[in-house]
C-alpha cells in the first residue's frame, strides 16, 4: 500500500488498493491508522457497486443513516446518501464550511464519498484540520475555551436548498447536540477545535448575540488556508474523512455541469 501525502497540513492518497473487496486484516489497520493519521484519505479509479460502497465502510464501524432528506437516500439504500447537484442547480449540498450532524448527541466517525459524475472543471472540495485550529491559538485563548460548551443545531427547512422545491415528504425536526469546544479524539488523544459555522450557534450558558463575536473568530480562525487541503474529483474517486478532526467545504464552481455523489456514514 502507498500512502502519497496531499500537503503538509492534512490528507493522503492511497494508492494500489482496491475497496471492492474485503481488506487483510493488516491493510484495514493500515488504511485505520491512515485515516487517523492523515484525517482525510483519497482512493482513485474504484468501481464498487452499492453493496460494496456499504461493505468498505462497515469494516470501520456500524452505517448511520442521516435523520433527514437534505440529500436523498437510495431506494433500498437507506445508508447511502446520493448527493446531487443538476446542471440548473444553483446551490449544493452541504454549502458552508462544517462537520457533519454535529447537532447530534454523538457525532460520527467519518463519511466515505464516492463520485458517480464530475464535472470536467470545478466540484473540488476543501478539508480543514481542526487540531491545527487548535494548536495555533494563543495559550489565552485555550485558557477561555477549556470550559466552554457549544451548542450545535440545524435548522428545518421547508424547501430543498437546492432546488427551491418543498421536501417530500417532510419530516424533519428540529434536533441539538451540545459538544465541549476543546474536545478531544477518542483515537489520537489529541486536543482540536470543535466549533463550526454551519451547526454552532452558541455556548451554553449564553446567549446567541453574545457567543457571536468568538464565534465567528473561530469560525474564520479554523479554516484558514494554511490548515487546509484540496481534494480534486473525478469519477471513481473516493475520499473518507474522520468527521471528528476535521471540517469540509463544497466548492460551487461548476454551475450548468452535473454531479453525483453517493456518500455513506459510519458511526462511532
Amino acid at each position: 500500500m502507498n500512502i502519497q501525502p496531499l500537503v503538509g497540513a492534512l490528507g493522503a492518497e492511497i494508492l494500489d488498493i482496491d475497496l471492492s473487496v474485503p481488506l487483510a486484516p493488516d491493510t484495514l489497520a493500515a488504511v485505520r491508522g491512515a485515516l487517523f493519521g492523515y484525517q482525510v484519505i483519497v482512493f482513485r479509479e474504484q468501481r464498487l457497486s452499492l453493496e460494496q460502497h456499504k461493505n468498505f465502510a462497515r469494516q470501520f464501524g456500524p452505517l448511520h443513516v442521516h435523520p433527514y432528506i437534505m440529500a436523498k437516500p437510495l431506494d433500498g439504500h437507506p445508508e447511502v446518501l446520493r448527493v446531487v447537484k443538476e446542471k440548473e442547480d444553483r446551490r449544493v449540498f452541504g454549502e458552508k464550511w462544517h462537520s457533519d450532524v454535529t447537532f447530534l448527541e454523538r457525532p460520527v466517525l467519518g463519511s466515505v464519498l464516492y463520485a458517480i459524475e464530475t464535472p470536467k472543471q470545478g466540484g473540488d472540495t476543501l478539508f480543514a484540520n481542526m487540531y491545527m485550529a487548535y494548536d495555533t491559538l494563543s495559550d489565552g485563548m485555550k485558557a477561555l475555551l477549556e470550559p466552554l460548551v457549544g451548542v450545535h443545531e440545524t435548522p428545518v427547512p421547508e424547501v430543498d436548498p437546492a432546488t427551491g422545491l418543498p421536501f417530500e415528504p417532510l419530516r424533519l425536526v428540529n434536533a441539538r447536540g451540545e459538544h465541549p469546544v476543546v474536545s478531544v479524539h477518542p483515537e489520537t488523544g489529541r486536543k482540536l477545535l470543535y466549533v463550526n459555522s454551519t451547526y454552532t450557534t452558541h455556548f451554553k450558558g449564553m446567549t446567541v448575540e453574545e457567543s457571536q463575536p468568538l464565534l465567528d473568530y473561530l469560525f474564520r480562525h479554523a479554516t484558514q488556508a494554511e490548515f487546509t487541503c484540496r481534494v480534486r474529483w473525478a469519477p471513481g474517486t473516493v475520499t473518507f474523512w474522520d468527521n471528528r478532526s476535521t471540517q469540509h467545504l463544497p466548492i460551487n464552481d461548476y454551475y450548468g455541469e452535473r454531479r453525483e455523489m453517493h456518500r455513506v456514514t459510519v458511526e462511532t
